[in-house]
């Protein structure tokens, strides 16, 4: 029975698709998240850009109302929308979302909620496009690396952050990296070869990717 580890703490959903294929799972959260205070000028955001979970947190713990939501990720988009948020536009990536906004609405003033260790692309291109934007940092990603002894057939990294973290204690010898997409991939590269990207950047298609692949060796 092959052995993956997660570098995040999966959902009980997430850990069947697995478990149901005869996959064994370690699992441990690679990263910590910490909300740090912050202040918009507003209660009322016209357009806000946000591009993790923990950014739609962040504003809900704030009670912000925004008019309209920018997300990468069906995942943020639809935390967002479980608390009334309206979603304007959903992208798989930074880049695709920068743009859709420089294309569809290059006159709007926006409101990036991020965290300390974001990504450039999205900010570079709008800045390129002088896009009005306003970065307002609500969270900071913490490394919490882990020694592990054991080796595992695969990996599972979510985030460039998790990749860093993980590799900073542990290497892999002829362990899969499978990575949720091409920025985490890139970051998984200066260690190993051995990479499998999610066709979707999403935690069921890691899995999904998972499973067809240690099914096919069965």
């Amino acid at each position: 029975m092959p052995t993956v580890l997660a570098t995040k703490i999966l959902e009980p959903h997430q850990k069947h698709l697995l478990l149901n294929a005869g996959i064994s799972l370690v699992e441990y959260n690679a990263i910590k998240i910490e909300f740090i205070a912050f202040d918009p000028g507003t209660k009322l955001i016209k357009n806000a850009i946000l591009t993790s979970k923990n950014a739609a947190r962040a504003i809900i713990r704030k009670n912000l109302i925004v008019e309209n939501c920018f997300c990468v990720g069906e995942k943020t988009a639809s935390f967002l929308k479980e608390n009334k948020f309206p979603i304007t536009e959903i992208a798989d990536y930074g880049t695709a979302l920068a743009t859709i906004i420089t294309k569809k609405y290059p006159d709007e003033k926006f409101s990036f909620f991020c965290g300390d260790k974001r990504r450039e692309e999205l900010p570079s291109i709008l800045k390129e496009n002088s896009i009005d934007l306003e970065e307002i940092q609500v969270y900071k990603t913490l490394l919490n690396p882990k020694k592990f002894q054991q080796e595992f057939e695969c990996v599972l990294f979510f985030s460039p952050s998790g990749v860093k973290s993980f590799f900073s204690k542990n290497k892999i010898k002829n362990s899969t990296a499978f990575c949720i997409g091409t920025t985490t991939a890139s970051e998984a590269k200066k260690h190993t070869d051995i990479i499998v990207i999610a066709t979707k950047p999403s935690i069921e298609n890691v899995l999904v990717q998972v499973v067809k692949k240690y099914r096919h060796h069965d």
